[in-house]
């Protein structure tokens, strides 16, 4: 340990490693790469899960069984307090939520939720609704339309 190592308590950032600047340098030459071999090599980088002709872990692991991943539905989830901003009687669907920037969008289908409360009259047009969102919805005086 060196007087500076104890110094540059507080220090947040490590400076940068220069390679390739001199064997003065102590990472001149090969630049730290050390010598032949794939990573040594510019353009290195085997592909992803590539282990060195080891087989795979991905390839070593029983896949068994039936995952439905591939179909499944992705909704872009709006909760009815969210709704309260839209003005009395207007029709609210995916573009509608969307255009006010209520939430993101994580799938062509809407589901709307039953968080807080609605003060208004709105039909709603979604793919899906909970059941405490519909019963809030019908108790305002609105309708919730359920798009196929």
């Amino acid at each position: 340990m060196q007087i500076h190592d104890v110094t540059a308590k507080g220090v947040k950032h490590r400076p940068r490693k220069r390679v390739g600047r001199g064997t003065g340098s102590g990472t001149g030459k090969t630049a730290g790469r050390g010598h032949k071999g794939q990573r040594s090599r510019s353009g290195d980088h085997p592909r992803l899960g590539f282990e060195g002709g080891q087989m795979p872990l991905y390839r070593r692991i029983p896949k068994r069984g039936f995952t439905n991943a591939r179909f499944k539905k992705h909704y872009t989830l709006v909760n009815l307090d969210a709704l309260a901003q839209f003005d009395e009687g207007s029709e609210v669907d995916l573009d509608a939520v969307l255009g006010a920037g209520l939430s993101r969008r994580t799938g062509n289908m809407l589901k709307v939720l039953g968080m807080g409360e609605l003060d208004r009259k709105l039909t709603i047009r979604a793919h899906k609704f909970s059941v405490s969102a519909r019963a809030k919805i019908e108790a305002a005086g609105g309708t919730a339309e359920v798009i196929s």
